[in-house]
C-alpha cells in the first residue's frame, strides 16, 4: 500500500470516534429477518438512516471541522452537497458556532433544504447552483477561496475519510462473528474507502462490495481507467450518490479495498425502497437503498453467509414516492407504455378495452382526442399488469386483433418526452 496517496489507519479512525462520541452514540447493527429469509443468509443492517441528521455524512463533517485549527475558521466554512453533507456541516455550524455557506444543486429535493435550515439555524447560508453535485462543489470551492473561507469537502479529505471509518469500527464491534460481506454504498467514495481501510486491517477475511447506482458509477469507471474520470452524463436520481468524478484519495483507497463493485439500476434500488418500508418498516432515500438492492445481483454467493448492508440515509421526500413507485414499476416489468392508433370511430377505445385488457390487467393511463379528419388517432396506454408473467399474453392479444401500436417503454427519448 505504499504506492497510495493516503490510507486511513486504525489509529486515526479511533481518534476520529473519541472526537464523534462528542456529539453521537453508535448506531444499531441489526438483523433483519426478512432479508434473511429472503437470500438464505444472516443479513445485518447498519442503521445509519437513525444517526441524528439521518444519514451518515454527520460523521465524516463533523470530525473534519472539530480538527481544524479554530484561527483557520473564523472566517467560515464552505460546503457543497446534495443534501445529506450539508445536513452534517449544518449540524456542526450550529453545535461549534461557526458560519457556513452552503452550495446545493437546484435539483436538490426540497426536503434535504429544510433539514439543512432545521440543522444549521442561523448558523448557515444556503446557496442554491448547478443543476448537479458537481457543478456546484465547483462554484463553492471557487467562492471559499474568493473570500478566504475554509472549505469542507463532501467525500474527498482524510479527516472525512477517517469520520466514515467508524462505521467500520462500530461494524467490527458490534459483529459478534466475523462478517464475510459488507455491501456498502458509493457516491464519491469517502464512506467506502474510509470503512474498507479499517475492516480491511481487522478483518481481512472479510469481502467489501461497493454499490453504486447504474446512472453514475463513477469508482467503477475510475477503477477501469486506472484512474478518476469525469462521467460525461449522469442520472441524478440517486441524489446522495450521484457523483460525476470519484475522489483522488477515495479511489486509490477503494482500489486497494473494494473486492467488487455492483452496479443497481435505478428502478431496482426503487424497488427496495418500497420493500424495506412495506417489509421492515425502514424508510430509506435512494443512496440509502443501495447496499440492500444489491444483495440481488448476489444471492448465489451470499447464501449461507453473514452479511451487512450500511443503510446510509432516510432523507427521502414523500412527494418522490409516486416516481419511486413508478420507477420501480417499470424495472419490474409490470408497467408499460404504448401509443396505440385507433380507427377514428364509436366504441373502438370500449373495443380495445374488452378485447385487449386481460382480466388482472389494469389501464391505468390513456390520453385520447377524436381527430374526425382522419382515419385513424393516436392514443397514450398505460398498463399495470398484476405479475410480469400477463406481459405476453397481453401482447398475443394485442397482435391477435389487428392493432396498430408502438411500445414506447424501450424508446427513451420518446418515453422522456410523454411519460
Amino acid at each position: 500500500m505504499s504506492d497510495i496517496k493516503y490510507f486511513p489507519s486504525i489509529e486515526a479512525i479511533d481518534k476520529a470516534a473519541e472526537v464523534l462520541s462528542e456529539i453521537l452514540e453508535p448506531t444499531p447493527f441489526q438483523r433483519n429477518a426478512n432479508l434473511s429469509d429472503i437470500y438464505d443468509a444472516e443479513v445485518y443492517l447498519k442503521r445509519e438512516d437513525l444517526q441524528m441528521v439521518r444519514s451518515y455524512k454527520i460523521r465524516g463533517a463533523y470530525n473534519k471541522i472539530r480538527t481544524i485549527d479554530p484561527a483557520l475558521v473564523k472566517n467560515g466554512i464552505v460546503c457543497a452537497s446534495a443534501g445529506n453533507h450539508a445536513q452534517g456541516v449544518a449540524f456542526s455550524c450550529s453545535k461549534l458556532h461557526i458560519m457556513g455557506s452552503i452550495f446545493m444543486p437546484v435539483t436538490t429535493p426540497r426536503q434535504k433544504i429544510e433539514q439543512v435550515r432545521m440543522f444549521g439555524k442561523e448558523y448557515i447560508e444556503i446557496i442554491l447552483t448547478g443543476d448537479t453535485f458537481d457543478a456546484a462543489n465547483s462554484a463553492a470551492i471557487e467562492y471559499a477561496a474568493a473570500n478566504n473561507k475554509t472549505f469542507i469537502p463532501p467525500f474527498d479529505d482524510p479527516k472525512v475519510m477517517e469520520g466514515q471509518g467508524t462505521i467500520g469500527r462500530e461494524i467490527v464491534n458490534q459483529c459478534k462473528e466475523p462478517l464475510d460481506y459488507i455491501f456498502v454504498p458509493i457516491g464519491g467514495g469517502g464512506l467506502a474507502s474510509g470503512l474498507g481501510a479499517y475492516v480491511s486491517r481487522i478483518s481481512p477475511s472479510t469481502k467489501i462490495i461497493g454499490v453504486e447506482p447504474g446512472g453514475a458509477p463513477c469508482m467503477k469507471a475510475a477503477i477501469e481507467n486506472g484512474g478518476p474520470i469525469k462521467l460525461e452524463h449522469i442520472d441524478k436520481f440517486v441524489d446522495g450518490a450521484a457523483v460525476q468524478l470519484a475522489g483522488t484519495h477515495t479511489y486509490e483507497v477503494c482500489r486497494q479495498v473494494l473486492d467488487d463493485i455492483v452496479i443497481v439500476p435505478e428502478g431496482a434500488v426503487c424497488t427496495t425502497i418500497i420493500h424495506m418500508y412495506n417489509k421492515s418498516a425502514i424508510v430509506v432515500e435512494p443512496a440509502g437503498a443501495l447496499a440492500v438492492a444489491a444483495l440481488k445481483f448476489y444471492k448465489d454467493k451470499i447464501k449461507g453467509k453473514r452479511v451487512a448492508c450500511v443503510v446510509s440515509g432516510s432523507n427521502n421526500d414523500i412527494i418522490r414516492m409516486e416516481e419511486i413507485r413508478e420507477k420501480s414499476l417499470l424495472y419490474e416489468g409490470l408497467k408499460h407504455y404504448f401509443i396505440v392508433n385507433f380507427p377514428q370511430k364509436s366504441g373502438a377505445v370500449l373495443s380495445f378495452i374488452r378485447d385487449v385488457i386481460g382480466p388482472t390487467d389494469d389501464l391505468v393511463h390513456i390520453q385520447y382526442i377524436r381527430k374526425t379528419n382522419k382515419n385513424f388517432g393516436p392514443a397514450l396506454i398505460g398498463i399495470e399488469l398484476a405479475a410480469k408473467e400477463d406481459f405476453g399474453p397481453f401482447m398475443s392479444r394485442l397482435k391477435a386483433h389487428g392493432i396498430s401500436y408502438e411500445y414506447i417503454n424501450e424508446n427513451n427519448q420518446l418515453f422522456e418526452i410523454l411519460i
